[in-house]
């Protein structure tokens, strides 16, 4: 049975990671059950997990990739815990076919560092595939994030669900992340990602439960995946380049958002593409928001291919975000916005206007440019409009009558 696991685990592999053949020879696995997790969903499974992992991330040096696998037909139970490296093998690789739950109460908190409940830091060539579920018990936090009574005044944060840290050549795939308490996957300072074939579900009425969020992180790629929360299905923050998002298919939630920018400093943002998305009744579309106040830049950004149905606010460049529209700033200085395309989108929208391109009025949006773009109500017979402030560039072939960007 143990060789079988093993063949099986290897193929899978071989699957996940297409034409690169695996050396048996070189590869260990090591079963989170063989060292002490009992996956009944009631057990604190956290110290069995970090024992594997342990084994797996200092396995001797023949060992070229570790498997930590968490088998099916089993819910783990862990309380926040942190995956770190540098490890011995040049590759690491997650088997996740089992379900993972968090903590029931919020007191399991308690002694735990509270930013984030599952973490990789520092884990080059991580590999977290498999068909299983990690479930982030939610519904526990999103009325009251605070744990306990805190001191008046203070504002307390939700834990982000799985958080990937400096992880370079990371690839997550094949999971299904649900209820998050905040943030479901975040990427953060990581080059060469691949996150693919994900589904991520949370209520519409979940607060800051975004699906993906990127910061400061290069060549990222993500694709072919089912997004649907309270927040964001997808944000690109700040440090941010060379990132592309195609087949994702978006509702509930705030659509894919860049930003927001410019929040107490200066945010660079580039090289940015998102193709052949759908946005189903999402309360934005495709966005660029940045608060007032900021520096940097967000330039080379593309749009294309994107389908709107019934959705709030589709195509919003917003230098003015204040979500609280309270205190909000105001400010001369402002993220410098260029080189924006919009094309090929189409769809019907829930609001009267389609299409909001609100700039700085100290510093202008440039080179912004729509083509073939095609956005009517979702009520019949209702007039639809654009607006602009400050925004120069050229429109073309786009319905409603664009004609407000300066040149």
């Amino acid at each position: 049975m143990v060789q079988l696991v093993w063949v099986l685990v290897a193929c899978m592999m071989y699957t996940a990671m297409g034409s690169t053949r695996i050396s048996l020879v070189s590869t260990s696995i090591f079963d989170v059950t063989k060292y002490g997790a009992k996956g009944n969903g009631k057990t604190d499974d956290s110290p069995a997990f970090m024992k594997a992992w342990k084994a797996a991330c200092e396995a001797p040096s023949n060992v070229r990739r570790s498997i930590l696998l968490i088998p099916a037909r089993r819910t783990f139970l862990l309380r926040p815990i942190s995956f770190n490296g540098p490890c011995k093998p040049s590759s690491i690789y997650v088997q996740v076919s089992g379900n993972i739950i968090g903590p029931t109460k919020k007191t399991d908190w308690i002694g735990s560092h509270i930013d984030t409940w599952l973490e990789f830091t520092r884990v080059n060539g991580l590999t977290v595939s498999g068909n299983g579920r990690i479930d982030g018990q939610g519904p526990i936090w999103w009325e009251n994030a605070c744990i306990g009574t805190p001191t008046p005044g203070t504002t307390c944060h939700a834990p982000a669900a799985l958080m990937f840290k400096r992880c370079n050549g990371l690839r997550l795939n094949g999971l299904t992340h649900i209820n998050s308490p905040r943030v479901h996957v975040t990427i953060t300072a990581c080059n060469g990602v691949i996150i693919s074939n994900l589904r991520i579900i949370a209520p519409e009425t979940s607060p800051n439960t975004d699906g993906i969020n990127i910061a400061s992180s290069t060549n990222v790629k993500i694709r072919d995946s089912i997004i649907g929360t309270g927040d964001d299905c997808v944000a690109i923050s700040g440090g941010s380049s060379n990132i592309m998002i195609s087949s994702i298919v978006c509702g509930p939630g705030h659509g894919i958002s860049i930003g927001a920018l410019g929040n107490g400093g200066a945010d660079v943002v580039e090289n940015i593409e998102v193709r052949n998305c759908t946005m189903i009744k999402t309360l934005a579309g495709v966005r660029i928001k940045s608060w007032q106040g900021g520096s940097g830049y967000a330039r080379k950004i593309s749009f294309k291919g994107i389908k709107f149905d019934s959705v709030y606010n589709p195509i919003m460049i917003d230098q003015y975000y204040c979500p609280t529209q309270t205190n909000c700033r105001t400010s001369t200085s402002a993220v410098k916005i260029s080189d924006v395309t919009f094309s090929g989108i189409m769809g019907t929208s829930r609001m009267d206007n389609v299409i909001n391109i609100s700039c700085s009025r100290s510093v202008a949006c440039t080179n912004i440019v729509l083509d073939s773009v095609y956005i009517s109500s979702a009520t019949p017979g209702r007039k639809v409009f654009g607006t602009c402030i400050n925004a120069h560039g050229r429109a073309t072939h786009v319905k409603p009558s664009f004609n407000c960007l300066k040149r």
